[in-house]
């Protein structure tokens, strides 16, 4: 049975716009690091670069890695969709897309979980809000990306519709992911160690498509911007970002970290369009409305609301 979450304390809501900032700096980081540094090798400084600090970090609090081979299959299961997949995925389409723009796509993760869960967890079925969240949210997307995107074969580009279809596949593997991390609390495993390890079995992933495809080797130094960028990336958006998520999550529960969504596209939006020049069309503030209004409704505490207000 689950327990209802509990209104949050100003601390716990401090930590969450904090982390709200931390996951928003994140498309503001790749746009400006994609610029210069191809995409695999770009997810590859991230993950390993925030892998290494969480890692680091566990040697100091003295907790050991597992042994157990079940958990590093899950580890490098969890750094396939939960890293690999998405990262890479954000940031090819961020070379084609405004990073608000991909941030209010990635804001729509929380949909296809539910979809994904009614399948294949017994205790998360579509109810009747939930059913009405999705289908606000899936109207939401087709907003955002537009009629406008699927005129290719009449002179349009095929890019306008391939780059927001990478993120809404990204943010499947990311749903996928979190349904698959359920385990780890049924293995006992910390919930660190998925943090750190999940990194860095990801990176390793990635690595070899890094070297073989880019060979970074040869390219150009990055300037101070992108090395920037890129040790944000992997300092606050992943080290940092991570360890304050499990923090939130073992105080406030699941229910009050899956907020921050709603928090990530508006910080994201206006980053990008103060520092780099960005904007966003109407239809885009329209399908954030739909898919905040669908969150809102799978979320059940605007219609708990509205029940007490009555």
């Amino acid at each position: 049975m689950t327990t209802p979450a509990r209104p949050m304390n100003a601390l716990e809501w401090g930590m969450l716009l904090t982390l709200s900032l931390l996951w928003s700096g994140s498309f503001f980081f790749v746009a400006i690091a994609i610029r210069e540094v191809p995409v695999f090798s770009l997810v590859t400084a991230r993950l390993l670069g925030g892998a290494l600090i969480l890692c680091s970090w566990l040697a100091w609090r003295g907790i050991r890695w597992p042994r157990e081979w079940a958990a590093w299959r899950a580890f490098f299961v969890m750094g396939l969709l939960n890293n690999a997949i998405p990262f890479g995925l954000i940031g090819w389409s961020q070379n084609h897309i405004p990073s608000g723009l991909a941030s209010i796509l990635n804001a729509t993760t929380p949909l296809w979980t539910v979809l994904f869960a009614h399948f294949v967890a017994a205790d998360e079925r579509l109810t009747p809000a939930k059913l009405l969240g999705l289908l606000a949210g899936i109207l939401g997307v087709m907003v955002l990306i537009g009629p406008q995107a699927f005129a290719f074969k009449d002179g349009g580009n095929l890019t306008d519709w391939l780059a927001p279809c990478a993120v809404l596949l990204a943010t499947c593997s990311y749903a996928v992911g979190a349904l698959y991390g359920r385990r780890f609390n049924r293995m006992g495993i910390q919930p660190m160690l998925p943090a750190a390890l999940q990194g860095l079995m990801a990176s390793g992933l990635m690595l070899p498509a890094a070297l073989l495809l880019e060979h970074p080797w040869t390219l150009p130094m990055p300037s101070p911007q992108a090395l920037a960028s890129l040790a944000g990336l992997g300092l606050f958006s992943s080290a940092l970002g991570y360890a304050l998520y499990f923090r939130i999550l073992a105080s406030a529960g699941a229910t009050n970290i899956n907020l921050v969504t709603f928090l990530i596209p508006p910080t994201a939006i206006l980053l990008g369009i103060g520092f780099l020049g960005e904007s966003l069309a109407p239809q885009h503030i329209a399908g954030m409305a739909l898919i905040g209004l669908g969150l809102a409704a799978i979320d059940g505490r605007l219609l708990r609301y509205f029940k007490v207000a009555r």
